[in-house]
């Protein structure tokens, strides 16, 4: 039986330390109750035993391993601590270990080193020795990420938030003023478990927290929700009450204005009928990172992905591999709002004990090599849950402890985040309201979010349907450019330059778009040339494919490309330079595939200012390339 040797010291001993008689009668009743597994039966019999005598090993031992077995490792110290002292010749190494495993917990490492390989010494064989090698490693590990200990100056969010027995994943929007996270009234499985919302005030101040919708929460458990950076898609996690595919499902709901749409299950291939739980969305809703026990992992618990394609379909999810997936459990993962930063919790790699906390960058070859967050954000107990704001400055998390040495209680906790530890990537995010400008009522149109150096699309989200409202995500590093389109209206094209340090303030936008009719002309912020040069820039691709997808969209349009400058220069020259322009872009759209009449060039000089030359700014805003609708 498995228990009995990993509780028993090893051979039968010829001789008990013991002499006597009642204490060794006393003992081997109470290894009969302990192959069964009866340790409260067994831990009276070994009590009376150590009564009769205090220097009996073999039953301090048997004592101390029962009270460990039952969880009990405050009563299991004192008798496996009596033991080692008995244990001078090594005659009960299970001693070393254990004691060694408790030790661990309480970050005693030094100690529990010098146990394990004490216990590592009698040469054992099979789990226990895995375990020792792998505590010995992490002990190790622990001794020189204590020397490396970094600020941190955890707070509980205040009583409005903190007002359950238990509260845990907290997630927040991008603006930082909307919390969701998990309650629950007690830690009986009857217990109800629902999402809640908070609301941050004017004054900074949270608003108490109230049932995300009726649509969401039910009589049955809800739990472990991410949410997207614009706060309107929620995934969440459902064990039982809903139809499901396996024993926990992930379900998604939407958010228009103020009301959240009835969940669906995400379905197969996201859910299977194994174990879904612990989702995390990207800013933009459309990569969802989770955690499944299915087949084909490299552990019992791994950190899977799936991404949304156009067409609204989870793609099938794909495992993050072994740098990532242990040979144990990795959990609660949690990618940033820079979509290259994931922390996740782990048993599997080197650390200070039980889950540590994680973060691995995403690069071109993958994903980095796990880095261990530090101490004493991570300790000897199991940390799990982690949200780190877009900024890079704030961490929240959910800490649980024993109150009174019976009630276990668990709160929500806010800190700064050290700069040695903080995202190489930060973001902020633009935000506004999306307006027809003839009707000037809100709209629902896609905003497209794509990187200039590589054409690549980073986010992709919706306006409000109710309200028009936006939010992306701009981190830094790069160059964007964002593009809001509706069919029927003529797109619009902004460009953020985020590869030199900025103000990470939020920035708010409001876009009016215009339906598409005879005259109208829209600028294109992201045609880019050398100074006094007519060649485009490779940058200037994303939005030679943005103009050329609209026209394809749009195959009755005729369209005038113009070109503009500021006044420096001559008419002449001014003319001149506009008009190579405005035909560069001519041309790449004819090679693209455009129908030459469907197109016209023309350069206006420095005819059309929209703005003042007075200033350097207002110079390059009249430096541009537009283009008009010429023919609906």
């Amino acid at each position: 039986m498995f228990v009995f040797s990993l509780l028993w010291p090893g051979p039968i001993l010829a001789q008990l330390s013991t002499k006597s008689k009642k204490a060794e009668k006393l003992y081997y009743q109470a290894q009969s109750n302990i192959t069964l597994r009866a340790y409260d039966l067994a831990i009276p019999l070994l009590k009376e035993a150590v009564e009769k005598d205090e220097n009996f090993l073999e039953a301090q031992y048997m004592l101390g391993v029962s009270y460990k077995m039952m969880f009990r490792n405050d009563l299991a110290k004192l008798p496996l601590e009596i033991a080692n002292q008995l244990n001078k010749e090594n005659k009960v190494p299970g001693a070393n270990f254990h004691l060694g495993e408790i030790y661990f917990k309480e970050e005693r490492y030094q100690e529990t080193s010098e146990l394990m390989e004490r216990f590592l010494s009698s040469d054992p064989k099979g789990y226990n020795r895995d375990v020792a090698e792998e505590i010995l490693a992490n002990c190790k590990y622990a001794i020189e990420g204590i020397k490396k200990k970094i600020s941190f100056n955890p707070a509980p969010l205040p009583e409005s938030i903190n007002r359950f027995q238990l509260q845990y994943f907290p997630a927040l929007t991008v603006d930082q003023k909307t919390l969701f996270y998990t309650r629950r009234l007690g830690i009986n499985p009857n217990d109800d478990e629902d999402i809640v919302v908070s609301f941050k005030n004017s004054s900074g101040v949270w608003n108490a927290p109230f049932s995300i919708s009726d649509n969401i929460n039910t009589r049955y458990n809800e739990g472990t929700c991410t949410i997207s950076a614009d706060g309107r898609m929620l995934i969440f996690t459902s064990c039982f009450g809903r139809k499901g595919v396996g024993s926990c499902d992930l379900f998604m709901s939407v958010r228009e204005g103020n009301d959240w749409s009835e969940p669906i299950n995400l379905g197969m291939p996201v859910n299977s009928k194994a174990w879904e739980s612990q989702p995390s969305l990207s800013a933009d809703g459309r990569t969802l990172y989770f955690v499944s026990d299915r087949g084909g992992g490299y552990g019992k618990r791994d950190i899977w992905m799936s991404t949304l394609n156009d067409n609204n379909e989870w793609t099938t999810p794909v495992n993050l591999g072994p740098r990532i997936n242990s040979a144990k459990d990795d959990i609660s993962p949690f990618i940033h709002a820079n979509g290259q930063t994931l922390y996740f919790a782990s048993q599997g790699q080197l650390g200070f004990g039980g889950y540590d906390i994680y973060f691995t960058e995403l690069t071109e070859d993958g994903w980095s090599q796990p880095e261990n967050i530090g101490y004493p954000i991570n300790t000897s107990d199991d940390q799990v849950s982690l949200f780190i704001t877009a900024d890079g400055s704030k961490g929240y998390y959910s800490h649980e402890e024993i109150i009174n040495g019976h009630r276990l209680e668990g709160k929500l906790y806010e800190f700064d985040i050290p700069p040695e530890i903080r995202v190489t990537h930060r973001s902020n995010y633009v935000t506004g309201r999306v307006f027809d400008a003839s009707t000037k009522k809100e709209i629902k149109a896609e905003i497209e979010l794509f990187d200039l150096a590589n054409q690549a699309r980073i986010s992709k989200v919706e306006s409000d349907r109710m309200t028009g409202q936006y939010f992306i995500v701009l981190t830094e590093g790069s160059e964007y450019a964002l593009y809001v389109n509706k069919v029927g209206y003529l797109f619009q094209s902004l460009s953020f330059n985020y590869l030199e340090e900025v103000n990470l303030d939020p920035i708010n936008i409001d876009i009016h778009l215009e339906p598409i009719t005879e005259g109208i002309k829209t600028t294109l912020n992201n045609i880019f040339f050398e100074f006094d040069k007519y060649e485009l820039k490779e940058k200037s691709i994303t939005e030679l494919n943005e103009i050329n997808r609209f026209l394809s969209n749009n195959p009755t349009l005729k369209i005038e490309i113009s070109g503009h400058t500021d006044n420096k220069g001559s008419d002449i020259y001014n003319n001149e330079l506009s008009l190579k322009r405005a035909k560069a872009v001519y041309d790449y759209l004819l090679e693209s595939g455009i129908e030459r009449v469907r197109m016209s060039y023309k350069g206006y000089g420095a005819n059309e200012p929209i703005v003042s030359n007075e200033t350097e700014e207002g110079q390059a805003l009249n430096r541009r390339i537009e283009f008009k609708v010429i023919t609906k």
